[in-house]
């Protein structure tokens, strides 16, 4: 998926990925129909709540992809046929022969070994493919067959309220391929995301997975010795340029790629060229900087667009028009694009601040980290853990954190100042235990900037992006509810929770499925969005997971309560 969890002055992150009907009814069909393993388990007090965890039960089936599928390696958001590619140093596994002659899918080797991400110049790999992993995972939804970095860590922690461990494992397991074959947990595991990565949950989903086996008395001391080293590389990737945020001492988002990204040229039809008129309407030169004018025999990046000045049309007639030249986007813009895909034009500076959330990710990495090598003996280890992450949090403090406001914001490292968007991953810092409990009582004070009768907002400023007003999303619902209650804000967190949970549901009564995505103001998940990729895909991984989570957080009369709602008429209020 893509990766939307900040934003600055700018806007700068936020994004994401219709459904196929087939994928729809197949929903719907196993929420009908499916082995009632949760209905039996349910008692009678939450019996109102068995249709919608039977429809999530039996769609971690739905959404998981394996090599017995042929369709695993079709890309529904690229127009070429796709292949499987393998590891420079990897013989093709006797799956994947047999895979081959039964499917008829084209295999190739990738053209070098990968040690880092952005050594393979992903541009020659055509036609783009699926980068082969040796375990079975879960998707996200509708058009999506690869597995995806952060969205995996939400559907890792549904999956174990499930009790679906070794499919957790496997997918855990499938980033550890990732990082030794192809240099880093990727965006998602297709050729054209080996130049970025996402937001870093590693060490998030490799605790609770051992946290789950422990608890079904399978704990794994030798496997947490190999996430160990695995997660140490891959925090590696955020440490060295260009992921490094100036002088800051924090770190950026940042692709390796050049140009449009390629997995937006199908799904997002005029996209790029929405992005030029919107800058072309602007008042600052910051962003009509992004426009580029151009001959056509001119080297450029991305498409061209032709400009023309034109009379007002008065009547039916079509209005008399001058040619004003051409332009393209600038490369700097799809840099920055490309650092945090948001598909609008809002992302154009992301890789020019130290976002919050990834900072308050990281400090949760590091603190994972002396937790892990304090378990397995290694004190040492595990005090260099403890001062990378108190001196990170420090310039959280002194960049991120603005005293006057109360808040949390990115940091513009190429202009030296704060922005001043408000956003909802200002309560990251909450669930990665960065704030003082003063600090996070200020934060509190804005949570009814964002709260809503579905939940919480992204942001305040409706710019016509997914990733903004008025929509709610699972993933930033459940990290500000765990931040909350971290920090004592019990009662917070379970109004904010409730709403969106009963949001979820009640949707689910009227269509029987569930979305990646909700209108918190509306409560439905009818969305209007107009900026850059607008589809609300069926599923979907991260919500049926955060959904789990939140449901089991909430205090049980709340639950009786949500259970006794899916029995009344879809409307009739909570």
């Amino acid at each position: 998926m893509k990766n939307p969890l900040s934003r600055a002055s700018s806007r700068t992150n936020r994004a994401f990925f219709g459904h196929q009907q087939t994928v729809l009814s197949a929903l719907v069909f196993c929420a009908i129909f499916a082995p009632t393993g949760f209905a039996q388990a349910a008692g009678s007090k939450d019996a109102g709540l068995r249709q919608i965890r039977s429809y999530i039960a039996a769609g971690w089936d739905t959404l998981t992809r394996s090599l017995n599928d042929c369709k695993v390696i079709v890309d529904p958001k690229l127009a070429a046929a796709s292949v499987l590619y393998l590891p420079a140093d990897f013989d093709a596994p006797a799956e994947v022969q047999e895979m081959q002659k039964r499917c008829g899918v084209q295999v190739k080797h990738l053209p070098q070994v990968i040690h880092k991400l952005g050594e393979v110049d992903t541009s020659n790999l055509e036609p783009p493919g699926l980068l082969y992993l040796n375990n079975k995972y879960v998707v996200p939804g509708g058009r999506f067959n690869e597995m995806y970095g952060w969205d995996s860590y939400f559907i890792v922690r549904g999956l174990v309220e499930d009790k679906r461990i070794e499919l957790a494992r496997g997918m855990v397991e499938n980033f550890f391929f990732e990082i030794e074959h192809y240099g880093a947990v990727l965006n998602a595991n297709r050729t054209y995301y080996l130049t970025r990565s996402q937001p870093p949950f590693l060490t998030s989903m490799i605790l609770a997975l051992y946290d789950a086996q422990k608890a079904a008395g399978k704990e794994d001391h030798a496997w947490l010795e190999r996430a160990y080293g695995y997660a140490t590389k891959d925090y590696g990737l955020w440490m060295r340029e260009p992921h490094l945020a100036g002088a800051t001492g924090l770190s950026r988002y940042y692709d390796f790629g050049n140009g449009p990204a390629p997995e937006s040229v199908k799904d997002e039809t005029g996209h790029y060229r929405q992005v030029a008129a919107v800058f072309l309407g602007q008042q600052q030169d910051v962003w009509r900087d992004y426009v580029v004018p151009q001959k056509p025999d001119e080297m450029h990046v991305g498409p061209l667009f032709d400009l023309q000045v034109c009379d007002p049309s008065k009547t039916m007639a079509p209005a008399a028009c001058d040619s004003a030249g051409v332009v393209s986007l600038s490369a700097d813009y799809y840099k920055g694009d490309r650092a945090m895909r948001e598909s609008g034009p809002h992302g154009a500076r992301t890789h020019y601040y130290a976002p919050v959330c990834l900072n308050s990710l990281l400090y949760k990495t590091e603190k994972d980290l002396e937790q892990i090598s304090g378990m397995l003996g290694r004190k040492t280890e595990a005090e260099e853990w403890r001062k990378r992450a108190e001196d990170r949090k420090e310039r959280i403090q002194k960049y991120l954190w603005d005293s006057e406001r109360g808040l949390y914001f990115d940091y513009d490292f190429e202009n030296g100042k704060r922005s001043d968007y408000e956003y909802v991953t200002a309560f990251f810092p909450l669930w990665a235990g960065i704030p003082t409990q003063e600090q996070a009582r200020a934060a509190m004070q804005h949570l009814s900037t964002f709260e809503k009768p579905g939940g919480l907002v992204m942001s305040t400023h409706e710019t016509g992006a997914q990733w903004d007003f008025p929509y709610a999303w699972a993933p930033d619902q459940l990290v500000a509810d765990e931040g909350f209650r971290r920090y004592g804000f019990n009662e917070e967190a379970d109004r904010v929770s409730y709403e969106f949970l009963s949001t979820v549901a009640e949707n689910f009564r009227r269509d029987g499925t569930i979305r990646e995505k909700y209108n918190a103001v509306t409560r439905s998940s009818e969305t209007q969005v107009t900026a850059g990729y607008h589809m609300n895909i069926v599923g979907f991984g991260w919500t049926n997971g955060a959904f789990l989570v939140l449901l089991h957080q909430l205090p049980e009369t709340s639950v009786m309560r949500l259970a006794d709602e899916q029995t009344a008429k879809p409307g009739s209020g909570r």
